[in-house]
């Protein structure tokens, strides 16, 4: 483990990294990354997708993104880390979330066992939010319907409770051509919906180092969501061994300048509630 000095918000479970079984680096290079940054919890939380529509069945196998076929053997793989290591690994999922898919969403879950499951909205329309050249001919009219499109899935995904947490809230901010377009309305949407289900969101540093330079759910957003009680669980986001390092001093500071402890999930089963994190 690292000897740099710890925030008085010491994050001790992250619960959003990927693996070579999406788009992230080998699991054990993870968990080392995860012990030298003195955690004693990190979930593999890698990218899924279930809808069975054509477009997203292409797209899945075209970018190899098939846990749903090969968690069981990542499960195996887990299993195996966790003889050697000293810290919880916990086996998770990320899965893309439409509403038109919680038939098929709910009934994966059901039958996959995974210690928790992290729901995120990556696109609108069948188009990815995070894609730079998509909407950069789109009107300003255009941009403004994608957007309310994005927090209204956004909000059906908290009260559909299918998952014990919600990655990235306002991932749509990270895209120049639809940034700026989210209101005060969006945060208080997404806050109540919030306020009103067992799923939470997270404080993910995915790019909070890099090109967008700030965490999600942004500073506004927080305070929404503080307001009205709601906690927020520490997700790194991080691909690769280095990011992990990186990303967990980062969100300890950003907790403590915030004035926020970081919360854990109170199990990691499915029936899975916050409460807050104590040593």
């Amino acid at each position: 483990m690292t000897d740099a000095p710890r925030s008085d918000a010491a994050v001790a479970h992250d619960y959003h990294v990927h693996s070579n079984y999406s788009d992230g680096t080998a699991m054990p290079r993870m968990v080392r990354a995860a012990a030298d940054a003195g955690l004693d919890a990190v979930g593999f939380a890698d990218h899924c997708n279930v809808s069975e529509r054509d477009r997203m069945i292409r797209a899945k196998y075209e970018y190899g993104m098939t846990l749903d076929r090969t968690y069981p053997l990542r499960r195996e793989g887990i299993e195996s880390l966790r003889e050697r290591y000293d810290l919880e690994i916990y086996d998770a999922v990320e899965l893309d979330y439409a509403p038109d898919d919680e038939a098929e969403i709910r009934a994966f879950l059901a039958d996959s066992g995974f210690d928790y499951a992290i729901g995120s909205v990556h696109r609108v329309e069948g188009e990815n939010v995070q894609s730079h050249s998509t909407f950069a001919d789109r009107s300003e009219s255009e941009r403004r319907r994608i957007v309310d499109d994005y927090y209204d899935a956004l909000a059906d995904l908290v009260e559909s409770e299918l998952f014990e947490i919600a990655a990235h809230a306002d991932l749509i901010e990270r895209t120049p051509d639809l940034r700026g377009y989210t209101t005060s309305d969006h945060y208080e949407l997404i806050a109540d919906a919030f306020s009103r289900s067992r799923t939470v969101p997270e404080l993910n540093a995915g790019r909070a180092l890099g090109d967008y330079g700030a965490f999600h759910p942004a500073s506004d957003f927080r305070e929404a969501l503080a307001d009205r009680g709601v906690e927020f669980v520490a997700g790194s986001d991080s691909h690769a061994p280095d990011e992990l390092r990186d990303r967990i001093p980062a969100i300890e500071e950003a907790f403590d300048s915030w004035g926020l402890d970081p919360a854990k999930l109170a199990s990691v089963e499915k029936s899975a509630r916050l409460s807050p994190a104590e040593e």
